[in-house]
Order: structure tokens, then sequence, then C-alpha cells
């Protein structure tokens, strides 16, 4: 399998929790700042460098694009015996969240990786035009992020 992403296509990394396995909820609504979030290592966390925008996405019931943010760093070796990503990243309170209906309805994002391989592992990508498209629902609900 060919590599997906390039620096030159990616808007922004996805990073995902499965909000109905995990209280991801709970957490937030008591500690909204993120500062770091697991990844799988390979091509794609080889390529995660500070400034690169970053989308966190809650699959489950209450599924969507909770929060946007930025890489603070490279992919590290983690306590854990895994990687993790460093972030600057809020979650949203809920009521500002962009669901995934909205975005599943959305042509302009049809093709994300997110919707055709939701079960993918840490990061997934949006292109460049995937994640304008986003940043558009984010800015409708008076949220602001950077493009780049």
């Amino acid at each position: 399998m060919g590599r997906t992403v390039t620096t030159e296509n990616l808007g922004a990394w996805v990073l995902k929790g499965n909000a109905d396995h995990v209280d991801l909820a709970g957490r937030f609504a008591v500690a909204p700042g993120v500062d770091q979030w697991c990844v799988r290592a390979g091509y794609r966390a080889r390529l995660m460098q500070a400034g690169q925008p970053v989308v966190f996405w809650a699959s489950g019931r209450r599924a969507g694009v909770w929060g946007i943010g930025r890489l603070t760093g490279p992919a590290e070796a983690h306590v854990d015996g895994g990687l993790h990503v460093p972030l600057d990243l809020t979650i949203a309170p809920e009521p500002l969240r962009v669901p995934r209906a909205a975005l599943r309805d959305d042509p302009r994002l049809a093709d994300t990786e997110v919707f055709r391989q939701p079960q993918a592992s840490n990061p997934s990508f949006l292109t460049v035009e995937q994640f304008d498209a986003v940043l558009s629902y984010w800015t409708q609900m008076g949220l602001h992020a950077r493009r780049g």
C-alpha cells in the first residue's frame, strides 16, 4: 500500500478516541486541555511535527469533531511503551462540537479517511481541502482555529 499522506496534501492530523468505550465526555468536562495522545508507529508518526494542525475526532454515539489544536512536537516514546504526540489542544464544550451527521452530509468530506476507515489507528488525516471544510463548521460554531 502506498503512502497516502504527504506534507503537501496534509491539512490536519486526526486523532481519535472512542467516547463509547472510554468516558471522554467526563474526562474533558473536568479537564478540556489535552497535552498528548497516543499514535501508532509508522511513516505517519514520523511525519508529525510541531505546528501542524490536529483535529480531535470522537467516535461513538456522540461522534464528531470535539477539538482543533496543534502538535507541539514530534511523536515520542512514552512510558507506556507506545508513541505519543505532544499537543496544544482544547476540547470544546459539548454544545459547540461539530456532530458527525453534519460532516457526513457535506460532499467536501465524503472521502475522508475517518468515514472510509473508522476503525483505523491513530493518526488519521484530512487533506488541505477537507480541513478547510471542517474549519468552516468550527468557525460557524464561533470557535477559532488557525489554518496553518
